[in-house]
């Protein structure tokens, strides 16, 4: 079994909508979940509820391009971490994972939350670099989306975590082979 998982974070139709570069970065996402399922690792979707959203409104729902399939699972949460209380940490260890591959939507909110939790919790991290999104900024603010993705992405190529491997690469480049880099 593999010692991996595929994270997609908060993948939402709603939270997409004035996201940078999000018809790409849905593409990118959609295209690792078949590569993960077909190589046997668990593609685990994290689902932010919408407090301020009506009941069953669709468009809070996980974006089409990236629909859960049979198989995956679907966690809902309520913070920024994908692990506080949402049974995540419970799973991962359940399956035995040790690396998460790390995706999602917003940069410097969820994504980066969820994997600075995962390397304080003792896992490696893949954060693909070109499959995680945040809101595009009014014209002229600083920093841009695109610098925010580009920062954060710097900052986790840089860090370090003592005993933790930390990867940074685009999605055509992750394997999901443990002997192999990303």
């Amino acid at each position: 079994m593999p010692d991996s998982a595929l994270l997609i974070i908060d993948m939402q139709t709603v939270l997409l909508n004035d996201s940078y570069d999000a018809g790409s970065c849905l593409r990118r996402v959609a295209e690792l979940a078949e590569r993960g399922r077909s190589a046997g690792v668990p593609v685990i979707y994290l689902r932010q509820r919408l407090h301020d959203m009506p009941t069953g409104l669709v468009d809070a729902d996980i974006h089409p391009a990236v629909t859960p399939r049979p198989g995956d699972v679907v966690l809902d949460k309520d913070s920024a971490d994908s692990f506080l209380d949402t049974g995540l940490g419970d799973l991962l260890s359940e399956l035995t994972v040790r690396r998460v591959i790390v995706t999602g939507f917003a940069t410097e909110y969820c994504v980066d939350s969820t994997s600075r939790s995962a390397l304080s919790r003792g896992y490696d991290l893949v954060l693909v670099s070109d499959g995680h999104t945040t809101p595009e900024r009014p014209l002229g603010a600083a920093p841009s989306a695109a610098q925010v993705i580009a920062h954060h992405n710097a900052t986790f190529s840089d860090i370090q975590y003592a005993g933790r491997s930390i990867t940074v690469t685009a999605a055509a480049q992750v394997r999901f082979n443990p002997a192999r880099v990303g």
